[in-house]
């Protein structure tokens, strides 16, 4: 079927292609008589206009685009639906994207929201993409990174404070008793893999009686956990952890099914922290200990700061970093050392 153009509606209407454009664009210059023509042809028709001419004529369009490294992860799926919110009541679309962790499908993203015209990008990434965005940013199109900060005072960023979630993660495992611990997570070359390891490690530095053994595990999934969970399980008993922190939730909420699997009693011969706190967290068999960030006010304070940039205004704090929280479930209380 033939897609319904602006011709034919001018035609069931019995006006010029001009009055409809202008009842379109501009319905104040239209009659109430014809605007009652053109609707009913438009109703009749089921013609859907398009935004594309107006778009162009502008240079923008009522659009922000986002992308993310893995939608499937419920952590991004909660920001980008916080993102979607605060950017519905600003009165603008989220045009959203999965990169799938992918540097080419960023760039082929970036180039197709850019020749859309979004009013603004937000990006969340694994890899270095500030020199991209820079480039982004000087053919006008403004931008914020997501969940990594920025080190150019150029670049608006939002983030959590991974070492901070770092050090209360282990700070947590050592309180409950655990002396053999484990962190599992990577690729570490990741700017918040790196940051949660530099909180734990400087936490056991600081503690001098307990061990800290890193497990790199760059499919931070769950299949990822489990396949650390079987390998922790091969080893002899004495080799095992008695305490985890994972990287993110996934991870853990694999690794725990694994050794729950083999015989082990979580949290009484392990306990394991994740992180994210995302919705498995606490639905799981076993609730998870996670470190959480505020996801609602996270989003918005994404949004409003794109919108910062998009309207020129000068930003007093191009850098907001979120303080995460641990939230304390079962996989740790109840940690027996002895």
């Amino acid at each position: 079927m033939a897609r319904v153009g602006i011709r034919d509606v001018a035609a069931l209407s019995g006006v010029a292609v001009g009055t409809v454009s202008n009842y379109l664009n501009h319905p104040d210059r239209v009659s109430a008589d014809k605007a009652q023509r053109i609707q009913y042809a438009i109703d009749s028709l089921g013609f859907v206009p398009s935004n594309a001419g107006r778009q162009l004529r502008l240079g923008v369009s009522s659009v922000i685009g986002y992308i993310a490294p893995d939608v499937s992860n419920p952590y991004f799926a909660e920001i980008a639906e916080s993102v979607e919110r605060r950017a519905s009541e600003r009165g603008v679309t989220v045009f959203l994207a999965n990169s799938h962790r992918s540097e080419e499908r960023e760039n082929s993203y970036i180039q197709v929201f850019e020749q859309h015209r979004v009013q603004g990008l937000l990006m969340s990434s694994h890899v270095p993409v500030e020199d991209r965005l820079a480039h982004v940013r000087k053919r006008g199109t403004p931008s914020v990174l997501v969940g990594q900060r920025a080190r150019s005072s150029d670049q608006p960023s939002v983030s959590l404070d991974d070492i901070s979630g770092g050090r209360q993660a282990m700070r947590h495992l050592l309180d409950v008793g655990c002396r053999r611990i484990a962190f599992v997570g990577g690729p570490l070359g990741i700017p918040q893999v790196a940051d949660r390891l530099t909180g734990a490690s400087e936490v056991v530095r600081s503690f001098g009686a307990a061990t800290l053994e890193v497990i790199d595990m760059p499919d931070r999934t769950v299949a990822g956990g489990r396949e650390v969970g079987r390998s922790l399980m091969a080893r002899p008993a004495e080799m095992r952890p008695d305490g985890i922190f994972a990287v993110n939730d996934l991870l853990a909420l694999g690794i725990m099914h694994e050794l729950v699997q083999g015989g082990t009693v979580v949290p009484r011969d392990l306990a394991i922290v994740g992180y994210d706190d995302n919705e498995f967290a606490e639905a799981s068999l076993i609730p998870l200990t996670s470190v959480r960030g505020r996801h609602e006010a996270f989003g918005v304070a994404v949004v409003d700061l794109l919108f910062d940039a998009i309207q020129g205004v000068e930003i007093a704090e191009p850098h907001r970093m979120f303080e995460p929280d641990l939230v304390i479930r079962a996989s740790t209380d109840g940690f027996d050392r002895a």
